[in-house]
């Protein structure tokens, strides 16, 4: 049960990881391959786009997990902290409500108003395979903001977006390269 539970939590970083080294190497190997050979992989630039939708898309999700989104926060230097709290609260429900919606208009999309005959010019696969991608990404998207906000404000851990963990932390190449520059 513990490595099930490992392994939903690093869905996102392990599909993105192979996501990336599968459509770029199928990129390299289009180029190789016109390059060398004279010969074009006719179905490996189209694979590779929806390679890196899906890539994007799961991406988003492993953003909202390490907390690393952009916010808009100059405004909350003149708040106390807990005016702060309740309005990151309060935008990260409208976000989940938001992404609740996109997960509805998305299922109904791909599920019931999508033509089964809609198929990829190329490589001929259903499109409901490359569209599929949508739901999932905003369904997983909600469940990663609630998990942070449950960390954040039911566990009350201190949850440090991944840019100023990176600058913050002497460790880190980041934080050393920005060092090495001063």
């Amino acid at each position: 049960m513990k490595s099930v539970l490992r392994l939903f939590d690093n869905l996102e970083s392990l599909a993105c990881r192979s996501l990336l080294v599968v459509f770029v190497t199928l990129l390299f190997a289009q180029i190789v391959s016109r390059e060398l050979f004279a010969h074009s992989i006719p179905w490996s630039e189209e694979l590779s786009v929806y390679l890196f939708v899906w890539f994007v898309y799961l991406g988003a999700s492993f953003a909202a997990k390490q907390s690393a989104h952009n916010r808009v926060t100059f405004q909350f230097r003149w708040m106390s902290e807990k005016w702060r709290m309740a309005l990151e609260a309060l935008s990260d429900l409208i976000w989940v409500v938001f992404n609740l919606y996109l997960v509805y208009l998305s299922w109904t999309f791909v599920f019931f108003r999508m033509n089964d005959y809609w198929k990829s010019q190329t490589l001929g696969i259903p499109m409901k395979f490359v569209y599929l991608v949508l739901p999932i990404s905003f369904a997983l998207l909600t469940i990663r903001v609630l998990q942070v906000n449950y960390r954040k404000f039911v566990r009350h851990e201190d949850i440090v977006d991944a840019d100023r963990r990176a600058f913050s932390d002497p460790s880190s190449s980041v934080a050393n390269s920005e060092a090495e520059r001063r």
